[in-house]
């Protein structure tokens, strides 16, 4: 999949982001920034209802029912019916995209708009999944923890996470907020904003879904369990208790070398049993007799692996996994995972 890692221009794959987060936390403020600041880009935004969106009139140049075209050349259209058809009638319009992106509704659960990116053969072969990005309001998001499970979710599964309206909440607030977010998704890049005032380029085109991009612009992406970062990651979770009870965790399992036919089967059983309860896992691992770093990565039941370089002299081999889920036996997943060990 490498040469899909280029600009969108070029007639290869066009990024898409999947933006999420609750009514309120400022996704319309960041849409509309998105269609009507001079980036000089060309984005296509996909929408549930425009009516949410209350789109400026003075930036429409042409709309029909269903696509309105901005005069910074961007276009915003509704999902009707179905997504993939959606998206497959905007590869066919004229002139190329250098980026789209889908909001879900405040309550949509973002999993099936990913997975659609993820797992789609037809939608694969034109677009990639770039990046999932929540947006979360740092003034409620504790509130919104205690009553809704999807809130968590949407945390959970992001890649992005910006974490708007921080001018409201004191710097106590925010750290506290802050270590909420990483006991629930450790891995996850955090923007602190307000206003929604986001630079665009840290929300589009990341790479940030792709892991083995992640790994190349960020190579301490998986390391939530450093020695450094332990006492930290324990104080997260007593953070979070202390406000309620997080249902969703990330367990991160380190390990050395792995004997193939122990692994595969072992995380294939993994994901068929415990598919419903997690949410994202990623990792990096050493195979024996294997000189490239295997990375895999997987939403739900779904799992994909490729191999995404050599390993470097001096560099340790050794495997890392992180999982991100609901209820998930941490004990037994350590305990049956280093047993793979070759």
């Amino acid at each position: 999949m490498a040469e899909a890692q280029t600009n969108a221009g070029n007639g290869t794959q066009i990024p898409v982001t999947v933006l999420t987060g609750y009514l309120g936390a400022g996704k319309t403020t960041l849409l509309n920034r998105i269609l009507s600041e001079n980036h000089g880009k060309r984005y296509a935004v996909i929408v549930n209802e425009f009516g949410e969106i209350g789109i400026d009139n003075d930036l429409i140049v042409e709309s029909d029912e269903e696509i309105y075209e901005m005069n910074n050349g961007c276009i915003c259209c509704t999902v009707r019916g179905d997504l993939i058809r959606t998206v497959e009638g905007l590869m066919r319009r004229p002139g190329r995209f250098d980026a789209i992106l889908v909001e879900t509704t405040g309550l949509a659960d973002p999993v099936p708009v990913a997975q659609t990116f993820f797992m789609d053969d037809d939608v694969r072969a034109k677009t990639r999944l770039d990046a999932v990005v929540a947006l979360v309001d740092a003034k409620h998001l504790p509130l919104r923890l205690k009553d809704s499970r999807e809130a968590e979710d949407q945390i959970a599964f992001a890649d992005v996470i910006v974490l708007n309206k921080t001018d409201l909440v004191t710097p106590e607030e925010l750290a506290k907020v802050e270590g909420l977010i990483r006991a629930i998704n450790p891995t996850a890049k955090i923007h602190k904003t307000s206003r929604s005032a986001v630079d665009l380029s840290a929300v589009l085109d990341r790479g940030a879904f792709d892991l083995k991009r992640a790994l190349e612009t960020d190579p301490h992406f998986l390391d939530a369990d450093d020695e450094h970062d332990h006492d930290h990651h324990d104080h997260d979770h007593h953070h979070a208790s202390d406000i309620h009870d997080v249902t969703v965790n990330s367990i991160s399992l380190r390990a050395g070398e792995m004997d193939p036919k122990k692994f595969f089967p072992w995380i294939e059983k993994i994901t068929q049993a415990e598919g419903p309860n997690i949410l994202r896992l990623k990792g990096i691992i050493a195979l024996k007799g294997d000189d490239e770093r295997y990375v895999v990565q997987g939403v739900h039941m779904i799992i994909e692996g490729d191999h995404q370089r050599p390993w470097k002299d001096g560099e340790k081999r050794e495997s890392r996994l992180v999982f991100i889920g609901r209820n998930l036996d941490a004990e037994r997943l350590k305990r049956t995972f280093e047993a793979c060990q070759a």
